[in-house]
């Protein structure tokens, strides 16, 4: 399968849950954190397709990495929507823009 067709399937794949539904994946290990300011679609894809390169980037930049024990307190708090999609093992979550969170 292609990048783009990755990308594609993917893009089908997402859906906005409450932290408080995702906690499990974030106490086994398996919530992975994406910033906002990436596309979560093309994280997805790019780690579905094991790209290394961009993957080992983004982690050096802090724009990528397992959910943090602040990140996963502050959205319980917040009780926060946050955007996801999974590409397995992993469930990849990012918080949503403020814009996007009454829709």
């Amino acid at each position: 399968m292609t990048f783009e067709e990755h990308r594609a399937e993917l893009a089908t794949q997402t859906a906005k849950m409450p932290w408080r539904e995702l906690q499990r994946f974030f106490a086994s290990g398996q919530a992975i954190a994406v910033a906002a300011g990436l596309d979560l679609v093309e994280v997805a894809a790019r780690v579905a397709m094991d790209d290394k390169t961009a993957v080992e980037q983004w982690i050096g930049q802090n724009t990528l990495g397992p959910v943090t024990d602040e990140q996963a307190s502050d959205w319980y708090e917040a009780d926060a929507l946050l955007w996801t999609v999974v590409v397995k093992p992993w469930v990849l979550v990012q918080p949503l823009p403020e814009t996007a969170r009454d829709k």
